[in-house]
């Protein structure tokens, strides 16, 4: 069996082709055109991944996408209603989902000159492929799962136990309380005017001294439940 799996429209576009369960290839967008932390459609990484691994994208049985529109509807729709967000944001969210929703389309128009992919897509919602993309990599039958990043489909963070082929689902912290979207923020505050800094960030922490351990903590709760908030 052979799957593709797609980051589209999100930072750092990427693709990878698995072969019977196994990794094949791997490539983000950015390492063919350029762009740093690319987000759009990753047509150049698909088609390296499939040549890589010398099939088409007629061959392939499964498109898995890290992205799901459908993922939480009510929490944003309940969101929406209660902060009243601008038209062009709204407008932008739309167009976002459309092109994340019409996957089939876009692989017909932008990848290779064959035969169409008729195989079957899927949409999965964000944190469980970063959940899957870490457990069912590893050498464990059992393990504690947690991800964190600044947002997918409304989520910032999702907590789960892994075992076996299974993902059971223990907690979630959603939008707009999110740890990497804090970290963007401080990020940026320091003067690094660009998303995809914070790892120089990161390293520099090492060398300083928490003198506004304090005011972080004002800042980023901790919650009875062991999850966090953010002012």
């Amino acid at each position: 069996m052979k799957v593709l799996g797609i980051n589209a429209f999100h930072g750092d576009a990427s693709a990878v082709l698995l072969k019977d369960g196994a990794f094949h290839a791997g490539i983000e967008e950015e390492r063919l055109n350029r762009i740093k932390h690319w987000a759009g459609f990753p047509a150049r990484a698909i088609e390296t991944v499939l040549a890589m691994g010398r099939v088409t994208l007629e061959d392939v049985e499964h498109v898995a996408v890290s992205r799901d529109p459908k993922a939480h509807l009510l929490e944003k729709a309940l969101f929406a209603f209660k902060h009243r967000p601008g038209l062009d944001a709204i407008q932008s969210r739309l167009k976002n989902h459309r092109r994340v929703g019409g996957l089939e389309e876009l692989l017909a128009a932008n990848v290779g000159h064959g035969p169409p992919f008729r195989g079957a897509i899927h949409n999965v919602e964000h944190h469980r492929a970063h959940l899957a993309s870490a457990f069912y990599c590893s050498p464990f039958e059992e393990a504690a799962c947690l991800t964190i990043d600044g947002f997918g489909d409304f989520l910032s963070s999702m907590s789960a136990v892994g075992r076996g082929t299974r993902l059971e689902i223990l907690d979630d912290v959603m939008f707009p309380h999110s740890l990497g979207i804090f970290y963007t923020a401080v990020t940026q505050f320091l003067g690094f005017p660009k998303y995809g800094d914070e790892y120089k960030v990161m390293g520099l922490a090492s060398y300083g001294r928490p003198s506004f351990l304090p005011r972080m903590r004002e800042i980023v709760r901790l919650r009875e439940n062991g999850l966090f908030e953010t002012d």
